[in-house]
């Protein structure tokens, strides 16, 4: 196929040689089966933020980090130079993400470049070479459910002992490969210990697992791996090979209501005396 605008430098860079056929459109980017020399390889091309409908909430850019000062007061202003670092540090997210789980272990696609708002990466394929299908396309057994569900469960303690949660894991972003599923789309990831969200989001990801894999083995629906695995997290107790139940009992302890209005009026005492060290 005639090579879109977006590829071009890629192929007048050498990374590529040829544009075999545009695989899907998503909504914050559209991804193309691509040659290079003996190798098929998909290149992601991100949207413009204006043709996006996934938008960059609040929730999940909270406390990214940006290359110097400079940006990070123009994101703050909104200013075009702003906006425009901003699309970059969403778009380096699932860069940076992918090779963060690629080195820990996570089944995600192998980056190979990011060039120009492209990402080159591994083509993942099924048992007969082709484009892998989501799993929303797939039909399961309860045992191949329940098999590949414990893989993902897996998979989302792998990532969070990396410290990073997906943050929109569902049956549309995962793909069925020929070995078991694998996890893609990761621009909305966000680190477990600098995102306030981690947790409603970790949750989140882990429930909509079991109400996948639910409708094929019900019994998944029951289980409460999403707060185990946030638990043994918080107490510095996760492992990657953590034995897991699916059961959580929420503590019923009384709250030590007169330490934790310690804690608010220190941490009001402190932040009076900075801003009086500071003269304001």
């Amino acid at each position: 196929m005639k090579p879109p605008a977006r590829l071009q430098s890629l192929i007048e860079e050498g990374l590529i040689d040829t544009v075999v056929r545009q695989l899907m459109s998503g909504k914050e980017a559209m991804v193309f089966v691509v040659r290079s020399g003996d190798h098929t390889h998909c290149a992601k091309v991100y949207k413009e933020a204006t043709q996006r409908s996934f938008r960059q909430a609040v929730d999940y850019t909270e406390n990214r980090k940006v290359k110097n000062s400079r940006q990070a007061r123009a994101m703050a202003k909104g200013t075009k130079f702003g906006r425009q670092a901003q699309e970059a540090a969403w778009q380096s997210a699932e860069v940076d993400a992918l090779y963060r789980l690629a080195d820990a272990g996570v089944r995600v696609p192998k980056p190979y470049n990011f060039f120009e708002g492209v990402l080159l990466m591994e083509l993942v394929t099924d048992a007969a070479g082709d484009a892998a299908p989501r799993l929303n396309d797939v039909a399961f057994t309860p045992e191949d459910a329940r098999r590949h569900h414990a893989t993902l469960v897996t998979e989302v303690v792998r990532m969070l002992c990396a410290g990073v949660v997906h943050g929109d894991l569902s049956e549309f972003n995962i793909l069925l490969a020929a070995d078991g599923p694998v996890v893609i789309d990761l621009p909305q990831a966000v680190d477990a210990a600098g995102n306030n969200h981690a947790q409603r989001m970790l949750l989140r990801d882990v429930r909509n697992l079991a109400d996948f894999f639910g409708q094929f083995a019900p019994e998944l629906r029951a289980t409460a791996y999403g707060p185990e695995i946030w638990g043994l997290y918080q107490a510095g107790l996760l492992q990657v090979d953590s034995p897991l139940t699916g059961r959580f009992v929420q503590s019923t302890a009384a709250v030590d209501m007169g330490g934790v209005l310690r804690e608010i009026d220190a941490a009001r005492d402190e932040e009076a005396a900075r801003q009086l060290r500071m003269g304001r």
